[in-house]
């Protein structure tokens, strides 16, 4: 049987997101006819700018689905500019769409004004990912110190959380992202009690900052125990970094 969704075009928007960034967009592939070639060139000018589009189209004898033009018009909106280092294909009714957004409600808000533009006959591959700069963020708040508690308890010490205060301010700053917060312990005692122990601590962070305004369904807990060392647990210090609480941004 003849394949009757033969476009592919390719829309690259590498630093597409900073204003100050005049990155080429490159757009390439086969269209039916030099009216939907115009037209799709002149929708990524209204929306990245006349200078910065660089038009390798060529026009072709290929097939496409019903209302196609006015499906990629819709799909070419001002939410790409919110996308880095991206890639939009579209082959027919097959879309795919990769690149790095600043975080989670960006990439959420992306898949559904791609899914409102098109209709069911259309499948998304949505590869966008969250950049890593929000783990960034989370490292740099925390700064390799150590979340305090009890001894042997999941009760935290006033300077635990005075940390935790200040998580919970980076954590605000990435909102709409999921994070996990992972326990680890050092090796003395049983493993079993250390991977209790280190499940109950970051169940209390998690409980800590949920306090303080961070929504609890996007923070997920684990406990790690002694597995994960990352010093000597023959040295006192070595085992008192071992006692940690990790932030990691879920991708």
């Amino acid at each position: 049987m003849k394949p009757i969704l033969l476009f592919a075009a390719t829309l690259l928007a590498a630093g597409a997101a900073c204003a100050q960034n005049a990155s080429p967009i490159v757009v390439t592939g086969t269209v039916g006819d030099e009216a939907s070639k115009a037209s799709l060139l002149a929708r990524l000018r209204e929306v990245y700018g006349a200078g910065r589009v660089v038009d390798q189209l060529s026009v072709g004898s290929v097939a496409t689905p019903a209302n196609w033009n006015e499906h990629v018009q819709k799909l070419i909106s001002p939410d790409l500019k919110l996308i880095t280092r991206g890639q939009l294909k579209i082959d027919g009714n097959n879309v795919s769409l990769r690149g790095d957004v600043a975080n989670e409600m960006q990439r959420q808000q992306i898949a559904a004004s791609i899914a409102e533009s098109l209709n069911p006959t259309y499948v998304v591959n949505n590869g966008l990912r969250v950049a890593a700069s929000e783990q960034g963020v989370l490292d740099a708040a925390l700064a390799n110190r150590i979340i305090e508690f009890e001894s042997g308890k999941a009760a935290l010490t006033d300077s635990g959380k005075t940390i935790l205060d200040q998580m919970a301010v980076a954590l605000q700053k990435i909102k709409g992202v999921r994070v996990e917060v992972i326990g680890h312990t050092d090796n003395a005692g049983s493993r079993a009690g250390n991977l209790s122990l280190s499940q109950a601590r970051a169940e209390a962070v998690k409980s800590y900052v949920a306090g303080r305004g961070i929504n609890p369904d996007l923070i997920s807990v684990s406990g790690e125990g002694p597995d994960r060392p990352v010093a000597d647990n023959r040295t006192a210090e070595g085992r008192a970094r071992n006692r940690r609480i990790e932030f990691k941004v879920i991708q």
